[in-house]
Formats: C-alpha cells, structure tokens, sequence
C-alpha cells in the first residue's frame, strides 16, 4: 500500500502542508515529485539551478524592485478551447488591443523578467495593451494534448481572442505565430485592423528544403526527444546560438538554456518542431486583407529571409523592413530593435491620438 501511494497516487499539494509556501517553491517540489519522468526533473543539477533562481529573486533588493513594479503587472488568466484544452493568456498595459499569436518557446510567466524579453514587455504596453498566450503543449498552457495542428492553433487564437472580450485589434504573429496571424486574419479580417510579421513565414521546410536540409532537420528533432531539457551544454549551446547568435550577453544565453527545459517537455518540443516544418499556407498570402507591415534579419539563421520577402510580396500592399541582424529574436541591445520599434510606432499610431477599440 505504501509503494502504491508512492507510485500512483499524487502528492499532498506542499501548501496543503505550509500555507507560507511560496508560490515557485511549490513549483519546484511539485516538479521533482511529478509521476510523469517527461515532467519532471530530469537531473539534480536542474533542480539546483531553479533553487538558486529562486533565493535570487526573493533577496531583499530583488523584492523591493519587484514591488515597484507590481502595478504594472500582467494578469495571467485561463481559458478552455472546444477540444478541452487548457490554455494561459495575459494581458497588461492600456489603449487599443495589440494581441501576439504565440510561438514556439513561450512561456508567460518565465518570460517577464527575462533578458530576452524584458524590453519587448516593457515597451510595447506603454502605448497598447498586450494580449499574449502560451500555445496548447507548451508554458503555462496544458502540456499532455493529445493533438497539435496549424488548425488547432488557429482555434487556440480564436479562443483566446474571445475569452478577452476585444473586438478589433492589431495582430503580431513571431516566426511561427505568423502563420497562425495570417490564417486567422484572412478569416476573420473584420477584427484584424494591422498585421505585423516578423521573421515569419508561409512555408515550413519541407516546401522549400533540399533532402540534405530535411534530413538534418529529422536528425534534430531526434536530438530534441533525447537532449531537450537536459543538462547537455553543447546541445543548448547549439540551439541557443541558433537563435541569437548575434550581440548575445551570456545571461541571454542562461536564460534561452532554461527556457528548453522549462517551456515544454521534449517531446512536445519535438512534435511543435515537426508540424512547423509542415506549415503550407502561402495561397493564403493574396487573401490578406489588413494593412500589413513585414520584418525579417536579413542574416537569419531560423527562417531565411527570403520567406519574409516572399510574404511582402504576395500580402497585397505589405510594406517590408528588412532588419540588420543575425537574431531570429530581436536583443535589446542591438540597433535593429530600434528600427523595428521606429516602424512599428509609425504603423500602429504610437504618437497619434490614441485609438478606443470598436
């Protein structure tokens, strides 16, 4: 009876013991007590680094910096989708609605103090207010989904637009979560007011790769299931410098590390890596109806740039800006952030009157 319990049945939840347990902490402990080994710690050096991430962040001096802002917040909220899947939406800032289709590697929480997204999260609420989600198998979102498809992804967004309540907004779609933009603008374009794409894409590699390309493509996605999340520095070296090899700081590079093990499981990542590759939605591009502005690095290693031309040129009216970068995700230390805020500002009216949403 004792090692059935032990096996089968689910731990008493750490604040059931001690009310004062903190949030992450309780994280962490449910996480090594996880009765699924794709869920849980897979190394005692994982468990060390979230334990020292946390004493960091509950210093006297990071509490204090933290209180500061914590007006400023975002409001992390559920929804349920029609095939019963669980997904985390965000929102903060105010003023007209800016939503982000989500991507690969998302995660709302971990992202908010991070180095890689902190100077998106602190600028773009200013003048909007931003409406992220973690996709279905990855964040906050539920992760044991039996099914994951472009189409799903499309509903996940419709979803989420309807449990905010917003009626017409401006749509940001990142690398994969453009497509997942498009597709929802050309069916609902009544909603969609702008649509801004970066380093996105209308076809996934097996439309364009040669079959040296999409057999390193399947090797990858092996080491993915094997490597994912896992205290192998050569292979998170290898992934992270893959998307921000340029101006990169070494704490970019920590946090990208854990965001692996920390997003998804490995084999959701592989899976998401998969139907990426099989994206296929370019008839779709001449059906675009919103005004649409176009970013790509010119030097990105991810998503070649000729998928961004290639979307400026078949969106009727898109304009494109190429960018000086080899990021597939844009630093805020680099000069191409601020030629993507300078053209975004101008597109969505920063320094107009602001607009109420209809």
């Amino acid at each position: 009876m004792i090692f059935e319990a032990i096996l089968n049945r689910a731990p008493v939840p750490p604040v059931g013991l001690n009310a004062e347990v903190p949030a992450e902490l309780e994280r962490i402990i449910t996480k090594c007590l996880e009765k699924d080994r794709n869920l849980r710690y897979q190394h005692a050096s994982d468990v060390r680094t979230d334990l020292q991430r946390l004493k960091r962040e509950t210093e006297p001096a990071r509490i204090a910096a933290i209180a500061l802002t914590s007006a400023a917040r975002q409001k992390i909220q559920f929804c349920v989708t029609t095939d019963a899947v669980r997904l985390a939406y965000a929102s903060t800032g105010s003023g007209y609605p800016l939503v982000k289709s989500a991507n690969w590697l998302n995660h709302l929480d971990y992202e908010w103090d991070s180095p890689i997204w902190k100077h998106w999260l602190g600028e773009l609420p200013k003048h909007n207010r931003l409406i992220r989600y973690d996709e279905r198998g990855n964040g906050l979102s539920q992760w044991d989904v039996k099914e994951m498809s472009l189409e799903l992804w499309v509903k996940d967004l419709e979803t989420v637009v309807e449990a905010t309540g917003v009626e017409k907004f401006a749509l940001l779609g990142i690398s994969q979560g453009g497509a997942v933009a498009i597709t929802y603008a050309v069916r609902h374009p009544e909603r969609v007011s702008h649509l801004v794409l970066l380093g996105a894409f209308s076809r996934g590699l097996t439309a364009y790769g040669t079959e040296e390309q999409i057999a390193e493509r399947r090797a990858l996605q092996t080491l993915v299931r094997l490597d994912w999340g896992k205290n192998n520095p050569d292979f998170k070296s290898m992934f992270t410098n893959f998307f921000i090899p340029h101006s990169s700081t070494p704490e970019q590079h920590q946090w990208f590390d854990d965001l692996q093990r920390i997003s998804a499981s490995p084999e959701n990542a592989a899976r998401i890596l998969m139907l990426i590759d099989e994206i296929s939605i370019r008839p779709l591009l001449p059906l675009v109806s919103a005004p649409t502005l176009v970013f790509h690095a010119d030097r990105d290693r991810v998503i070649p740039a000729e998928e961004g031309r290639i979307l400026a040129a078949e969106i009727p009216g898109a304009r494109f800006v190429p960018l000086s970068t080899r990021n597939h995700i844009l630093l805020a230390q680099e000069p191409a952030w601020r030629v993507f805020l300078e053209e975004l500002a101008a597109f969505l009216g920063w320094n107009d009157t602001p607009t109420s949403q209809s």
